[in-house]
């Protein structure tokens, strides 16, 4: 089952490098698709292997860490002169997409880390809770922020937020949501 599980993680990446090139809701289902969807399905698939980050770093890839790296990274590329930079430029786009892997899998790979299941739940809430909030922001703005996609930026950016907000969110609380329901469960098993 893990094995599908990576696979089926893996095969969503081009899709998501497809649509990147699609304007700004593009690119924010392209990110989605790599932190909330490709990375967790990917690091549950590499769990236990020579692969896994959490197992290789153990000292670097604890949740609280991997979430302040996956907020710098994810807040970072949304300034929108990095932004522009990856709209334009191959090797920035590799770079914007590479590192949102990158950083969806150090965290995904430290809260499915059964050591940090406790951590892990409120790394994948704080996550959630920076997604919602950006994902807010870049929806609501009354301008566009990144005036460089041209006619129609403002409704795609508007779009874009709400693909952040809903696909983000969602994921990241449904996931802490999942992991506190095994953890409780755990706990009251131990204790029974």
């Amino acid at each position: 089952m893990r094995r599908n599980v990576l696979i089926a993680g893996l095969a969503l990446l081009p899709l998501g490098w497809l649509l990147s090139r699609w304007g700004m809701t593009g690119h924010m289902a392209a990110h989605m698709i790599a932190v909330a969807i490709a990375a967790p399905a990917i690091a549950w698939g590499l769990q236990d292997t020579r692969l896994d980050a959490a197992a290789r770093w153990p000292r670097f890839a604890t949740p609280l860490i991997a979430a302040l790296v996956e907020a710098v990274v994810v807040w970072g590329w949304h300034v929108p002169a990095l932004r522009r930079l990856a709209d334009h430029r191959a090797i920035w786009l590799i770079a914007e997409q590479a590192s949102f892997l990158a950083a969806g899998l150090l965290l995904w790979s430290a809260v499915l880390a059964p050591r940090h299941r406790a951590a892990g739940v409120a790394a994948l809430l704080v996550t959630s809770m920076h997604m919602t909030l950006l994902g807010a922001l870049i929806g609501l703005a009354p301008r566009p922020l990144y005036s460089h996609h041209g006619a129609g930026a403002l409704e795609d950016q508007q779009l874009s937020g709400v693909v952040m907000l809903l696909v983000g969110g969602i994921a990241y609380l449904s996931g802490g949501l999942a992991m506190l329901g095994h953890l409780l469960r755990t706990r009251q098993e131990a204790h029974a």
